[in-house]
């Protein structure tokens, strides 16, 4: 039987996987730029790469895999709910990394962690779980700090090539990171463990991606070191340490908060933009974080009283 965590500790355990998680957009920007090389097929190989990496680092975990597989306390449901998490994953990078090479840093983090909106929805459809009304005004007021970020961005060193084609991957992005929370978390509430289940939602999302570069006449070789020093670091960092801990954190905690967590990405992810490739926000950007900041903190406020009336 798991001891359940207060909401403090998820809570701190979760920013850092958010932070870990914002260092994503920046790792793929740089792999962009080291590699010289704007298209659909690189940002394949990128997806790909990363997640076949954080599959071989989980790989001892099949061990568990296989062990909780015989026993009677995993429900069937629970590795279909696995197997539909990695697809869902698969479909979350192939189109949010691919709309970084079109759009900027900002509107592609800022859209992408609509989220809330997604998952309050097929959760109040699908489990039947209904946003309680300051829950819905922290999400409002959070999306509303999202969409001043994204048409606040003033980047000038960096060419959104096709913004809109960006933005709308960057949507799809979030779709399938909505549907890759949920499943996750109903696989977790049938019995796998967090490190069973993200070996098959991993394992199974490299599957689907190691070929589709190959579709696009992209290799996986021949690029410099640097490229893929940045897809290592990107996804053990990002990947194995940031997503790993959101999947824990699905297991204690609704993921609709979870999503608004997510929401602190575009803020991070537009603070390392401008250190490193000088995009420098406007007051509205700022606004924008602060009013973001403000609607996760009454979603979070209204999710401690819940979790204390149980």
């Amino acid at each position: 039987m798991k001891s359940q965590p207060s909401l403090w500790q998820v809570g701190i355990i979760l920013v850092a996987g958010v932070l870990a998680v914002s260092a994503a957009a920046v790792l793929i920007r740089l792999s962009i730029e080291a590699a010289g090389i704007r298209s659909v097929g690189f940002s394949l190989f990128v997806a790909a790469t990363r997640l076949t990496i954080a599959a071989l680092i989980f790989l001892p975990a099949w061990g568990g895999v296989v062990r909780q597989s015989s026993q009677q306390s995993i429900q069937p449901r629970a590795f279909i709910f696995a197997l539909g998490a990695g697809v869902a994953l698969a479909l979350h990078f192939a189109t949010w990394i691919t709309s970084l090479s079109f759009t900027t840093i900002a509107a592609s983090t800022t859209i992408v962690t609509t989220n809330p909106v997604w998952v309050a929805l097929l959760s109040w459809l699908w489990l039947r779980e209904r946003p309680s009304n300051l829950t819905i005004i922290g999400i409002a007021l959070a999306l509303t700090g999202g969409i001043m970020i994204a048409f606040g961005d003033t980047s000038t060193t960096t060419t959104a090539s096709n913004p809109l084609f960006g933005d709308f991957l960057a949507l799809l992005g979030s779709w399938g990171a909505s549907c890759y929370l949920l499943l996750g978390q109903q696989a977790q509430k049938r019995g796998l463990g967090t490190s069973s289940y993200v070996a098959i939602a991993y394992t199974t999302a490299a599957v689907v991606l190691i070929p589709l570069p190959l579709m696009f006449g992209t290799g996986y070789t021949g690029y410099p070191w640097a490229v893929y020093g940045y897809i290592g670091l990107m996804a053990v960092l990002s990947q194995v340490i940031g997503h790993t801990t959101l999947n824990w954190a699905v297991q204690w905690i609704s993921p609709t908060l979870v999503t608004l967590a997510i929401l602190f990405e575009p803020i991070s992810s537009s603070i390392l933009g401008y250190f490193i490739f000088q995009e420098v926000p406007k007051d509205s950007v700022l606004l924008g974080a602060l009013i973001v900041l403000v609607g996760v903190a009454i979603a979070v406020r209204e999710e401690g009283k819940m979790l204390n009336t149980d």
